[in-house]
């Protein structure tokens, strides 16, 4: 009778239900087709303890510190400091591309935000410079996922939340895996500048390093305060959000300043993203209570030790079911459906809990620049106009060196761990 249960799914989902509707009520369906009805009544408090986490209260204040920041034009100071620094190279504003993501990172946590930003304002400068519109659409979009890894960090709150694993750990070993990501794409982009001959970006247009410096100063202080007070101890991540949070409201005004249309628009996507956010928790809790009730888990753990699978093997096996899963589903979907099955048996297969926790993260986040749906592909394509698809086969080389990323990550786990370790904060 299970079958009926994905059937169901399709059509909640043809019917244009919203996602949390469409895993709420499967859940529901496979309680009842599985005869487990009766413990339908302790679900709401089943619900409400996998929300009631103290950690989560950093997510809405880190998405309003970036929606703040967002307004309080902080991008151009960024942008200008990327071209002060990089820009006179080969291929000089697709480095200030990447450059300006990984600046971005550290202050909105998110990948969305960081394609929409860049999508408006570095590749048209891309193109009137002499850049397909194409390959500075491509880039932009590939660079965008340095955002959740790099700490502040959305998703990794939301899978320490889940698994119960240090937030202030995940956060530091999100350093180094972001910056060799952002050096993969740096040398992808260093070999397109020698192959299709991009330009440099000229003396006269470059700003000043010194000027520049001091214009990004008061938006690079942001992630200082973050990282700097987790790592020693001052804050917890939901202090320091809340920290963030008045530290961009300060920043901002420091920049073009917030209005109240500006405060209003910021709160109000706060209260979205964070609001939907949750009904999804909520609904793939009650998944979640069905998997532990019919020991999924312990199933899949079984299956593993049947199949004489090594913990390596385990883990190649765990991250090409997350590559097709984040071709398919939204990041946080995937990670509230997929972890609480697949963590916990890599776990008792020797695997660490940050480790675990930045694998599953990167490579989730790859999906947000693969096809199908690819969200971050949406985006660019939607504000620059090039077509999906044009954008989707432009952009696969970059996903082709993201994926070696990974592999990287998952073959050598100190990439991850050294920092936290070095810090203290985890062993």
């Amino acid at each position: 009778m299970m079958w009926i249960v994905p059937i169901a799914a399709l059509a909640f989902l043809g019917s244009g239900l919203a996602l949390a509707y469409v895993i709420g009520g499967s859940a529901v369906l496979a309680f009842i087709v599985s005869d487990n009805t009766r413990y339908l009544a302790v679900l709401p408090q089943k619900v409400f303890s996998n929300i009631s986490v103290f950690s989560l209260l950093a997510m809405p204040l880190f998405i309003l510190a970036g929606e703040v920041m967002n307004r309080g034009g902080v991008t151009k100071a960024l942008i200008d400091l990327s071209m002060a620094l990089v820009g006179r190279l080969r291929g000089g504003l697709g480095h200030v591309n990447v450059l300006t993501s990984v600046f971005f990172a550290g202050i909105s946590g998110s990948a969305v935000a960081d394609a929409a930003a860049l999508s408006n304002t570095l590749v048209p400068a891309m193109e009137e410079k002499g850049y397909t519109k194409t390959y500075a659409a491509a880039i932009t979009a590939a660079s965008s996922i340095i955002g959740p890894i790099v700490p502040p960090s959305i998703i990794l709150i939301f899978y320490g939340a889940v698994m119960q694993t240090s937030v202030a750990a995940l956060f530091v070993a999100g350093i180094l895996p972001g910056l060799v990501l952002a050096a993969a794409l740096f040398a992808m982009n260093a070999w397109y500048a020698w192959r299709e001959d991009h330009p440099r970006v000229s003396k006269e247009d470059a700003p000043k390093i010194l000027p520049a410096i001091g214009r990004a100063a008061p938006a690079l202080l942001l992630p200082g305060i973050i990282v700097g007070g987790i790592v020693f101890g001052w804050m917890t991540p939901t202090e320091a959000a809340a920290v963030a949070v008045i530290a961009a409201a300060l920043v901002a005004r420091f920049y073009d300043g917030l209005s109240l249309t500006d405060v209003w628009e910021s709160l109000s996507r706060t209260a979205i993203l964070t609001g939907s956010i949750f009904m999804i928790l909520c609904a793939v809790a009650a998944f979640g209570h069905l998997a532990a009730l019919e020991r999924i888990p312990q199933a899949l753990a079984a299956l593993v030790t049947d199949l004489g699978l090594s913990p390596l093997e385990y883990m190649i096996v765990l991250n090409l079911i997350l590559i097709v899963a984040g071709m398919l589903l939204d990041v946080t979907v995937a990670l509230a459906l997929l972890i609480p099955l697949l963590a916990p048996v890599a776990l008792a297969n020797g695997a660490d809990p940050v480790h675990l926790g930045i694998i599953i993260c990167f490579n989730l986040t790859i999906g947000l620049v693969t096809p199908p749906l690819g969200g971050c592909l949406m985006i660019v394509s939607t504000v620059t106009g090039v077509k999906y698809w044009d954008l989707a086969r432009r952009v696969i080389p970059f996903a082709i060196a993201e994926v070696g990323v990974l592999a990287l990550l998952v073959a050598v786990p100190e990439i991850s761990l050294a920092l936290p370790r070095l810090m203290g904060l985890w062993n």
